[in-house]
């Protein structure tokens, strides 16, 4: 990797630090220092409690990882720090026809903490290849995580993605997930609300086309009172793509109090497109406010028409219309350059694949 190709993949107006990666390993002399971030390899940190979170009894993939990682990242935030800029962890897969690569990330936030992380894959070729990528959260008391991921792989790659949390009280994460491209994809996103008055979103955007097949399984373990969970997941499959949602949400007996709520929508262009959706509650607290559900459906005929009637053309009117049903989950990226990004990449899909 060099520094010009780490410039070129930069999205515009981004002001930020950056971590760079080439297929799963961390590149320090292309990446920042940030003050007070401790940031090194798993191997010099034989204390961390790896696996703890992201267990591999209960997933293969992290049970395959654990066994196959040649090093990973350790990254600290220490307590009441205020990380002002977001972090950028910029993974380059190179081109190697049948690469096997096992990225790890531990990542822990210190009490009262704010930090932004930012997490975008780039292929630098169409080759096949497989990622196997197991994240490990730990967010302290009040700490405030958010961590926004841009999955946009090579055709004839396959991912699996395991990014699994666990907050304390007071505390809040946030994650957005943009699934783009990809032969098969699967993403697994997982949260535990370990203290009271806390609070975990999840969201979601897939834009699919071709033959991509994604997968989506999430997991909200609520374990004590007086927390809240949301869960906006929305989808757009064109052609011959296929599309999975399984969400579930339990609530603990202890978990008095809670508000839980799951929501995935999806529209078909193509009578070749399918979904399969499976939103769940597991429910076993008496007092408690939780609700789930989901749509699958066409574009709006009749807006369609209302939009072509008032000049605009059909391709254009179709791409507005796309674009205003995934903006709901796109307004929730609160960092501008990286949410820019996203919806410069979205907007040139919409016009020219739709």
């Amino acid at each position: 990797m060099t520094e010009s190709q780490v410039k070129s993949a930069l999205f515009e107006a981004f002001q930020g630090d950056v971590w760079v990666f080439a297929n799963g390993t961390f590149l320090p002399e292309l990446s920042s220092t940030i003050e007070g971030v401790e940031v090194s390899k798993l191997s010099d940190k034989p204390e961390t409690a790896l696996g703890s979170i992201a267990k591999a009894s209960k997933d293969p993939f992290a049970a395959l990882n654990q066994a196959s990682f040649v090093d990973g990242i350790f990254i600290s935030v220490p307590k009441k720090a205020q990380i002002e800029k977001p972090i950028l962890m910029l993974s380059f897969n190179k081109e190697n026809e049948g690469q096997v690569i096992q990225p790890r990330v531990w990542i822990e936030v210190g009490d009262f903490s704010e930090v932004t992380f930012l997490d975008q894959s780039i292929s630098l070729s169409d080759s096949a290849y497989f990622v196997n990528k197991v994240v490990e959260v730990k967010g302290g008391v009040n700490s405030q995580i958010s961590y926004y991921r841009l999955q946009h792989e090579g055709k004839n790659a396959i991912e699996v993605s395991n990014i699994e949390t666990d907050i304390q009280q007071d505390a809040k994460f946030t994650s957005v997930n943009i699934s783009l491209s990809g032969d098969m994809v699967r993403n697994n996103l997982s949260l535990n609300l370990l203290g009271s008055n806390s609070e975990g979103n999840m969201f979601g955007v897939y834009l699919l086309h071709g033959k991509t097949h994604v997968d989506n399984h999430t997991n909200v373990d609520h374990t004590i009172p007086h927390a809240e969970s949301n869960e906006l997941y929305k989808g757009i499959l064109a052609d011959q793509s296929r599309g999975v949602f399984n969400g579930k949400i339990f609530v603990r007996q202890d978990a008095q109090k809670t508000n839980a709520f799951q929501q995935n929508n999806n529209i078909l262009l193509s009578d070749d497109a399918i979904v399969n959706t499976k939103p769940q509650l597991e429910i076993w607290a008496d007092d408690v406010k939780c609700s789930h559900g989901c749509t699958v459906g066409q574009l709006d005929e009749e807006a369609l028409f209302y939009l072509q009637a008032r000049g605009i053309d059909k391709t254009s009117a179709k791409g507005l219309l796309l674009y205003a049903f995934a903006g709901e989950v796109l307004e929730k990226i609160e960092e501008e350059s990286f949410r820019n990004h996203v919806v410069n990449l979205i907007q040139e899909r919409l016009g020219s694949k739709f």
